[in-house]
Formats: C-alpha cells, sequence, structure tokens
C-alpha cells in the first residue's frame, strides 16, 4: 500500500466533520487533470478562435480564403474529436453546417 500523506478535512453527512488523508496517487491523479484540463481548454479556445476568423471571411466574402480556413479548421476539428475534447457528432455537425454556410454565401453573391 502507497504511503499516505498529511491530509484535508472532508465533510461527510452522516458522520460530520472527518480529517481524511489523501493518497500519494490521488495527488498525481489530481494533478493529471489539471494538466488536461489546460490542454483541452486551450485546444477548445483554438478551435473558436480559427471559428471566428472563417466566420469573418465569409462575412467579408473572401471566399478563397474561407475555403483554404474551412479545410484548415476541418482537420482542426477531426483532430479534437480523435483525442475526445470534442464529440465526433458535434465535429461532424460544426463541419456540415459551415459547409453550407459557405455555399450559401457564395451563391448570393454569383
Amino acid at each position: 500500500m502507497p504511503p499516505l500523506v498529511p491530509g484535508i478535512i472532508v465533510f461527510r453527512p452522516n458522520s460530520g466533520v472527518v480529517k481524511c488523508q489523501i493518497l500519494r496517487v490521488l495527488k498525481k491523479r489530481h494533478r493529471q487533470s489539471l494538466e488536461r484540463r489546460a490542454r483541452n481548454r486551450s485546444a477548445k479556445s483554438q478551435l473558436k478562435t480559427a471559428l471566428k476568423k472563417l466566420r469573418e471571411s465569409v462575412e467579408a466574402k473572401n471566399f478563397d480564403e474561407a475555403k483554404t480556413q474551412y479545410s484548415a479548421f476541418c482537420k482542426m476539428l477531426d483532430q479534437n474529436a480523435s483525442k475526445k475534447i470534442i464529440h465526433v457528432n458535434k465535429a461532424s455537425r460544426t463541419k456540415s453546417r459551415l459547409s453550407a454556410m459557405i455555399k450559401k454565401a457564395s451563391l448570393a453573391t454569383a
């Protein structure tokens, strides 16, 4: 059994306030979860920024630029979906909606 480390105070409904000891493994697990959370938040932030730039280029009617951004954005979506940062269905839905938006905007100007 791993050695115990100094604990923290935890409230339990049946027995009131109890001092619990935290295992070394739990500290590591918490540290890992914080690292993963930071990585996931960064990836989601990059997705949101890329989406914003893509929408701006469509609104500005820069369709050549929008198509290159769309292909790069689809790649980002697929990578994040494979890492389970976002759900696979969300990635698919977002790609479909963006494709329709670009197509509709390009047909409206033609």
